[in-house]
């Protein structure tokens, strides 16, 4: 069925079901509300949205109705019953003086009913404000945020430039959104996903790397982290954008970097390693000093194996669920299936994602195959499956 011109294609859904307050100030950055509104509607939110009277002298309440297909509340005559019933409030952009007012507890508006309602029932509030550099390095305001973030609401920087401090993305603030509503769910975990391709130097400028742009690993490593989960990112080399809202990501271009942060991490208690780096199989023996002089005839470059990452990693992570990848090119489903779950038995995986090189450009095949321990195997038709069969896995835990 078509789309109508109000709906909106579901890309996730950290906020399936989540009744959402969107408090919109006068900041100039009220321009994006409509992006911003429609971002949160693709992870399933239900909008309630409140405009302050400055801010609807830069946007018109019709045009954020169309974007949120909610409420719209502009005074004290609105519905306010929605206040009841709150997951998360979120001012974007927040002012200064809304900030203050709702530190101090002022009343002049239905956003600060709900910012108050939010404060007094422990709902989550996150506020991201947007302002010319000089207000945002006022001490007052440095002040104002330190005196908010006592009182457990978020406040949400974006980048400088061009003499402010701009939002971020609506990208970014739907996603911390998220995780700042689902943190707080049970079965949240400590997760470390490795991702993209690793290289092996020849000389100073050359060197050998597998193919793998990381895509998968960033997909998995962000749905977690909107879910609520504390994910690490161990990343080798990347060619797929990292999402900016990731708060720990580790580079590691070499087998032998990514093993070594692999292993420090194992330091600590990890609940669930997902291995979706591209990991060289075969290292360069013995790396030239400087640059090799080229037009000198055949290169011979003797090449070793490396250390298996799933297998040093075994014993350190037995209690842990581990999620590997199985990527192999001619050779049919069964044989597929079956490599996958020999990878299970002799490192000690929880499930493993068999794919097929050919089939992963065409839409006609599906995005891979999930493995269990029982060597049953489970189609993912797409992305989106992927990524919720492995949050799966990880919230049920450890099997013993």
């Amino acid at each position: 069925m078509a789309l109508r011109d109000t709906d909106v294609e579901t890309t996730g859904s950290s906020l399936l079901g989540r009744r959402i307050v969107l408090g919109v100030t006068g900041g100039i950055a009220a321009v994006e509300t409509v992006r911003l509104a429609r971002a949160l509607r693709r992870e399933g939110a239900e909008l309630t949205v409140i405009m302050t009277p400055s801010s609807q002298r830069i946007i018109t309440p019709l045009a954020v109705r169309w974007a949120s297909q909610a409420e719209v509340i502009t005074d004290w005559d609105g519905d306010l019953t929605a206040l009841n019933h709150v997951d998360a409030v979120l001012v974007a952009p927040a002012t200064r003086d809304v900030m203050a007012s709702h530190l101090h507890g002022l009343q002049h508006g239905p956003l600060m009913m709900a910012l108050s309602v939010a404060r007094s029932r422990k709902t989550p509030i996150l506020m991201v404000p947007s302002m010319h550099e000089d207000l945002a390095s006022d001490p007052v305001t440095d002040d104002i945020v330190e005196q908010l973030q006592t009182q457990e609401v978020n406040v949400m920087w974006g980048p400088h430039d061009e003499g402010k401090r701009k939002t971020p993305d609506v990208e970014t603030i739907v996603a911390q959104l998220a995780h700042l509503v689902n943190k707080g769910l049970a079965n949240r975990k400590n997760i470390v996903v490795t991702l993209g391709a690793t290289r092996s130097p020849i000389d100073d400028v050359r060197h050998v790397q597998n193919t793998s742009s990381g895509s998968t690993g960033w997909s998995i490593a962000a749905h977690l982290h909107k879910h609520g989960h504390d994910v690490t990112c161990v990343a080798g080399i990347t060619t797929s954008p990292q999402p900016p809202w990731l708060p720990l990501v580790i580079t590691t271009p070499s087998p032998e970097a990514m093993l070594a942060e692999c292993l420090a991490l194992a330091n600590d208690p990890i609940d669930a390693w997902v291995h979706a780096a591209a990991v060289l199989d075969y290292v360069v023996e013995a790396p030239a000093e400087g640059k090799l002089a080229s037009q000198q005839g055949t290169l011979n470059v003797p090449l070793v194996e490396s250390k298996k990452h799933i297998m040093e990693l075994k014993e350190r992570c037995s209690t842990a669920v581990r999620i590997g990848f199985k990527l192999e090119s001619g050779v049919k489903q069964t044989d597929l299936i079956h490599r996958a779950f020999a990878q299970i038995e002799k490192a000690g995986m929880t499930a493993v994602i068999a794919n097929r090189l050919e089939d992963l450009s065409r839409h006609d095949k599906p995005r891979g195959y999930l493995v269990d321990q029982q060597g049953a195997h489970f189609v993912l038709q797409d992305s989106k499956a992927l990524n919720d069969a492995v949050q799966t896995l990880i919230e049920r835990g450890k099997e013993v």
